[in-house]
């Protein structure tokens, strides 16, 4: 999964890949009970406790079922959650031995709103916090396992402030990160252009085929 441009506070990046940084939404991390920040943050999780910065290990998603097992993962889930409103993301269809990519976005104007953890991590040699983030993933709904099997977990709007406030107990976040669809989606046939890193722009979105209606749960 690789993300499109964010709608939050505004992007024309049409392909985002991991390690890459961008918004995200979360408690004020001054004061609780003020109102949300965003920040700019590098989309691969990079635990407070890490001696340095490092790929070896997948951690720019985050398995919904497997949160508070691990080391990495249990804390942000308790403490530090955020929101990363994106305008779609792709996803790769496997087609014998191609794979085509997908464009998935909302049937509305309106950003998708997909549920993540952060962190902060000072970097010794030269006195810098860095801001991460990992996108929680759950098993796909029916309706989009013909993409994948996994999906980004998508809040309504109405979950937002239960979803970043602090003290919401742990059994009503893990009930938010069911599979679940509360929008209808659209997944759109693109080329294989939007396959490099290198490539950006709209030729990244332009359909190739029949959108595929993807109804909300």
């Amino acid at each position: 999964m690789d993300l499109l441009g964010q709608n939050y506070p505004g992007s024309d990046n049409f392909n985002v890949a991991p390690t890459s940084n961008v918004w995200v939404i979360r408690q004020n991390s001054a004061d609780e009970s003020s109102a949300w920040e965003t920040v700019n943050a590098r989309w691969w999780l990079i635990p407070n406790w890490a001696k340095e910065i490092s790929t070896k290990y997948s951690m720019f998603n985050a398995r919904a079922e497997n949160l508070e097992k691990s080391a990495g993962f249990k804390v942000p889930f308790r403490q530090k959650r955020c929101v990363v409103p994106i305008s779609g993301y792709y996803e790769w269809l496997r087609i014998k031995e191609t794979k085509r990519p997908y464009h998935v976005k909302s049937c509305t104007p309106d950003p998708l709103i997909l549920a993540g953890l952060w962190d902060e991590w000072l970097n010794p040699e030269v006195d810098e916090v860095i801001t991460s983030f990992t996108i929680v993933t759950s098993e796909a709904t029916k309706p989009l396992k013909f993409l994948h099997h996994r999906q980004p977990v998508i809040l309504g709007r109405s979950d937002l402030s239960t979803w970043l406030r602090p003290d919401t107990d742990v059994k009503t976040l893990h009930t938010l990160l069911e599979p679940q669809l509360p929008h209808t989606l659209e997944a759109v046939p693109v080329s294989n252009f939007v396959g490099s890193t290198k490539n950006n722009g709209p030729k990244c979105i332009e359909p190739v085929g029949s959108a595929v209606l993807i109804p909300s749960t």
